[in-house]
């Protein structure tokens, strides 16, 4: 896999978290501790983008 297309396929997954955290937060009854879960997935998946962006325009 290309580093373009990983870093596509993060982004795919990130966006995607980031529409269920904001369902799940938007939801009466939400589980606290899974949102905060899910925030902490994508920040791992955000800082991997950046982490990718940056060593792909190194080289």
């Amino acid at each position: 896999m290309s580093v373009s297309s990983h870093l596509d396929e993060l982004r795919r997954k990130h966006a995607v978290l980031e529409q269920k955290i904001e369902i799940e937060t938007r939801s009466p009854g939400s589980d606290d501790l899974q949102i905060t879960e899910m925030k902490r997935e994508k920040l791992r998946l955000k800082d991997e983008i950046l982490r990718l962006s940056e060593s792909s325009t190194v080289h």
